[in-house]
């Protein structure tokens, strides 16, 4: 049974390290790697014998326990699927399809925002609705219902007063983005908070549907803040992967925006006061290791209960 939704289970073990339950790949990861690959094995006709041989690789990386976060994993085999299909980057056409319809939501709801009786509150509903974009989750997703769930939404853990609050004060904001399409919502964000304070991280490489440096200019990011890769070719952000330009950022940044669950797998072990979590809970491994309902909107800080 959870725990209330204001008290998660997951903040008695960040707050009490010691019982903190070790990095290991749930069993239910395992299945949402394979299903994923598999994907890409039919949208790609990929040959039985490079399907075998992949799916061979994924189970070794896993029984091996050599490789303790699930992006890490998936970037492994991301890389050998490249390596043996030829296809540098799989997600093309789904980054394309996310970019383009979420360039008409940004139109739409840019005069919304700067009208709005709250502008951050509305701003930062849709940065967390876009988090919904993500093909990695292994569902089929609908923008405009998600955007009218969270606009009428509690969210399930809120500490976006926290954030406000922080963000007033901080010179030095780092945005560690998660998809394409979700970042012309994380832009919507950006333009009501100080956007030259800013400094936004997409992935270092080719990763499932997430961001990387062509998705940030598509959406004109780089044009209203400092926009830099992290270094590391995977679904989310683990500093030992990371490169030092991101490390630098990383390192100076009083106040630090994580977008997403593969973010928050990479960083929450981090134990930094300074990140804030902002995610749609889209499968029960992060509705467990957060403490709420799968589908649930959540702002969090691990400084607070």
């Amino acid at each position: 049974m959870l725990l209330s939704l204001h008290f998660p289970i997951f903040a008695f073990f960040l707050n009490n390290p010691i019982m903190m339950p070790e990095r290991t790949i749930d069993p239910r990861c395992r299945e949402c790697l394979t299903n994923n690959i598999r994907r890409l094995f039919n949208r790609h006709d990929v040959p039985e014998k490079t399907r075998k041989e992949i799916e061979k690789h994924l189970d070794q990386l896993v029984e091996s326990g050599r490789i303790r976060t699930t992006p890490e994993i998936q970037r492994e085999v991301s890389r050998l699927f490249r390596q043996l299909t030829g296809v540098e980057d799989p997600y093309r056409e789904e980054k394309a399809t996310s970019n383009s319809m979420a360039r008409k939501l940004y139109q739409e709801w840019t005069s919304k925002v700067k009208t709005s009786p709250d502008p951050f509150d509305l701003a930062l509903r849709l940065s967390i609705a876009g988090n919904i974009m993500d093909y990695g989750a292994g569902s089929r997703f609908d923008v405009h219902h998600t955007i009218e769930q969270v606009l009428q939404a509690r969210f399930a853990i809120d500490h976006s007063r926290l954030l406000q609050e922080n963000l007033a004060g901080a010179k030095h904001i780092l945005y560690l983005g998660d998809n394409a399409g979700e970042i012309y919502f994380d832009r919507l964000l950006i333009e009501v908070i100080r956007p030259e304070y800013i400094t936004y991280a997409v992935r270092g490489g080719y990763a499932l549907n997430d961001a990387t440096l062509e998705d940030a200019q598509e959406a004109g990011i780089h044009s209203i803040a400092r926009v830099i890769p992290n270094g590391f070719d995977a679904p989310s952000t683990v500093l030992e992967q990371c490169s030092d330009e991101f490390l630098e950022v990383y390192g100076k940044a009083d106040l630090i925006i994580s977008k997403g669950q593969g973010n928050l797998e990479g960083l929450i072990y981090e134990k930094d006061p300074r990140i804030f979590f902002l995610l749609m809970v889209k499968c029960e491994v992060m509705a467990e290791m957060t403490g709420v309902e799968k589908g649930s909107f959540v702002v969090f800080n691990r400084s607070l209960k």
